[in-house]
């Protein structure tokens, strides 16, 4: 491991970081750049034979752009595409490697606004892209390799639509809820996103009786002031309704958070905890370990020392949560954000399968949502965003090292402290978690102090 990634931090590519190509879309993410992505696929698979790529999309406007674009590029190398036309990110992954495609491809920029988009590709076993790859699709988005020929006359590929694709992920679902939820009384917030048709569809044919919000998507609505990024209106929701929970997706439904029946947020954290310690009654977590990133919180791993539950943690990212579950053959894994995943069902996390693992919790042991999360007991944690004239030289600078070695030696097993790189801005995030605001607000000072001794530190955002 490098000095960087015990951070918790990745290199990522010009275009593609840690979840696709992702950004203001018609400015960052053109209709080019989705038509290039296209014909690279279509030529790369399509060499030996007839590929065949499926598509889904969110429900952002630009999506619809961007999915003509990536067809219009797939069927120009020759290959085939089919539309699952709006859809979740999880059903594209689990279509692919299902029904046998070459690779499918995701248009979604997940939990951020409706004016950036992204697009998200997947291997045959729907597994996120490797980098290798990625790295070979921005030479030729560059100009830096050649070769992609047109296909011509009855080498041209169709474009099919695909809309049985989603009906097959909506019955596997279905299939996996090993408990009736007749008579369960809760609520689903689709975000006005992808899960708008999926998620209500997949708890009213398993018997709950559901309310749904934010489920009527115009185009520019998504993830605005509803969904797992913003859950104070299901939060209010549960409680004037008297429900037993409620599930919050985000724009493409790869996450769940949920809300208990005291209103009280339960995120991915306690989710991994209550799925985790439930498998294990039933000895089906494997290995008896559940994959954390770096930013799990303190009092998560407290919870897993107890119940006698091994973890491990990866960098920041469920495509490295994932990567650590394949290569160590481990059942359960996530993060905090809601992103969790059961490999033995899905190669990456799924929000809607997520509401189907808590709710059979519920069912299964006869207790409420509240009562199980009830114990795990959350640290506080603060969490500072800095700008730093060099984030690479600031993280290897001696005297902020040291910094953080004090502050983790002054914890000891209260508390911890991680400064890391962010993936998604230009900036380091410096957190401490320990019993108190006090303390933790303290800690993350100190390191920052350490910065700006050193020089490095410009400004606190």
């Amino acid at each position: 491991m490098s000095g960087l990634e015990r951070f918790g931090i990745k290199t990522m590519g010009k275009y593609f970081g840690t979840d696709g190509f992702r950004g203001e879309a018609g400015v960052v993410l053109t209709a080019e750049h989705a038509f290039k992505i296209g014909r690279f696929l279509g030529w790369y698979y399509g060499k030996e034979k007839k590929a065949r790529i499926v598509i889904g999309k969110d429900t952002r406007r630009s999506s619809y752009m961007l999915e003509s674009a990536l067809a219009a590029g797939i069927t120009s190398s020759g290959a085939d595409a089919y539309l699952l036309h709006v859809t979740t990110t999880p059903s594209v992954s689990f279509i692919t490697r299902s029904e046998l495609f070459d690779c499918g491809v995701m248009i979604s920029a997940s939990h951020n606004p409706f004016h950036d988009n992204g697009i998200k590709l997947m291997n045959g076993d729907g597994e996120k892209m490797d980098d290798a790859l990625q790295n070979q699709i921005e030479q030729y988005i560059d100009g830096e390799f050649d070769g992609v020929d047109f296909a011509n006359g009855d080498k041209i590929g169709c474009r099919i639509d695909y809309y049985d694709g989603r009906e097959k992920y909506i019955g596997y679902l279905m299939s996996l809820a090993e408990v009736p939820f007749n008579g369960r009384n809760i609520a689903l917030d689709c975000s006005n996103g992808s899960a708008w048709m999926i998620g209500p569809e997949v708890f009213k044919s398993l018997g709950a009786n559901i309310s749904v919000i934010s489920n009527q998507p115009d185009g520019v609505n998504i993830n605005t002031n509803c969904g797992s990024t913003h859950i104070e209106q299901l939060q209010e929701y549960v409680k004037a309704n008297n429900l037993e929970c409620g599930f919050a997706f985000d724009g493409d439904a790869d996450r769940c958070l949920a809300v208990d029946d005291k209103g009280n947020v339960v995120n991915g954290d306690v989710i991994m905890y209550i799925c985790g310690k439930w498998l294990k009654s039933k000895n089906k977590l494997a290995n008896n370990t559940v994959v954390t990133t770096v930013m799990s919180n303190f009092g998560l791993y407290k919870a897993f020392d107890r119940e006698g539950i091994d973890y491990e943690k990866t960098a920041v990212g469920d495509k490295y949560v994932y990567e650590n579950m394949r290569a160590n053959g481990h059942m359960l894994g996530g993060e905090q954000s809601g992103h969790v995943i059961f490999k033995e069902f899905a190669r990456t996390g799924d929000g809607v399968l997520t509401a189907i693992m808590l709710l059979s919790v519920m069912v299964d042991t006869g207790r409420s949502l509240s009562d199980l999360a009830s114990e795990v007991t959350m640290y506080p944690q603060v969490l500072k965003n800095v700008i730093v004239d060099d984030k690479d030289a600031t993280l290897e600078d001696d005297a902020v090292k040291k910094a953080v070695e004090d502050a983790t030696l002054a914890l000891g097993d209260n508390g911890r402290v991680l400064l890391r790189k962010s993936g998604t801005e230009p900036l380091l995030r410096v957190m401490a978690e320990a019993g108190t605001d006090e303390e933790c607000e303290k800690h993350v000072d100190a390191i920052i102090d350490a910065m700006k001794v050193s020089g490095h530190l410009i400004k606190i955002k």
